[in-house]
């Protein structure tokens, strides 16, 4: 047994929504979360610049004596998940991409039209799209960019007219034209406008990452017997920029629960500039 903590981390604050399947998984585990919101998105930015700030973040949670990583990030897993791995080989480190392949791999056929949309990184990345090739080649799968909906999702402005003209604007031809039937949300921050996708295009099945992944921690954690035992510790949750919209949805997602969170704003450029002032 180990009550240390797991630490996840993303762009912004898209992957908290990763966080309530796991504590509905697996209620006794300790949270250290780290939204980097000063520097959303990641998806329009170089996947060197991703890196450094991937390694500036996991090397936070290190910091912290988490004793597992969770990329909760697809734009991040797609780029950095191999560099990361090798930076800290001696710490379990998940990305969001594999679960959710396996699970496309797994219950799709020939016969499915698969769409996975996603920031322009991951999707220029085929990281999807090779993983779910690997595991069962002969599905049809379709991918497109959509950035601009992470800027929209961290303003807040979800159930909008807005949002849904925007998903339109993305999605309508994408959805028509290659007759998609399933559709994988590759960004965390996805899951947010699940209903509004829903809701324009009802006969869609829907493949949510962020609740693929819960099955692949409680596999780490049982093979390394790293579960936790009644902890009732704080959560902990970090944010580059702690704002107004990180807090309000953190609230949301865990309204009427007895789960314990504490909010910090750490940011990660200032704080290293600090240590070399030192």
């Amino acid at each position: 047994m180990d009550n240390r903590p797991i630490g996840f981390f993303d762009s912004g604050l898209g992957g908290l929504t990763s966080i309530a399947p796991l504590r509905r998984a697996l209620p006794e585990e300790r949270i250290i979360y780290y939204g980097d919101t000063a520097r959303t998105p990641y998806g329009s930015k170089s996947p060197n610049t991703i890196k450094t700030f991937s390694r500036q973040i996991s090397d936070f949670l290190i910091q912290q004596n988490v004793k597992m990583i969770v990329i909760a990030c697809n734009t991040v897993s797609a780029t950095c998940l191999n560099d990361l791995r090798k930076r800290h080989p001696d710490v379990p480190i998940l990305g969001i991409i594999d679960p959710a392949a396996e699970t496309v791999a797994k219950t799709c056929t020939k016969d499915n039209h698969i769409g996975i949309i996603g920031t322009k990184v991951t999707i220029k990345s085929h990281t999807y799209e090779d993983s779910i090739q690997e595991l069962n080649p002969d599905l049809n799968i379709h991918t497109t960019p959509c950035p601009a909906l992470v800027p929209l999702i961290e303003e807040g402005i979800l159930q909008h007219e807005i949002m849904d003209l925007t998903i339109q604007y993305y999605m309508d031809h994408f959805i028509s034209y290659h007759q998609i039937d399933t559709l994988v949300l590759g960004c965390t921050h996805y899951p947010l406008i699940r209903k509004n996708i829903e809701k324009l295009y009802s006969n869609l099945r829907i493949i949510n990452p962020s609740e693929e992944i819960v099955s692949q921690i409680k596999k780490v954690l049982k093979e390394k017997e790293l579960f936790a035992q009644n902890s009732d510790a704080e959560n902990t949750f970090f944010a580059s920029d702690l704002s107004e919209n990180f807090v309000n949805m953190i609230n949301r997602i865990f309204e009427n629960s007895e789960f314990k969170v504490a909010f910090k704003n750490f940011d990660l450029d200032t704080s290293e500039k600090k240590l070399e002032e030192k």
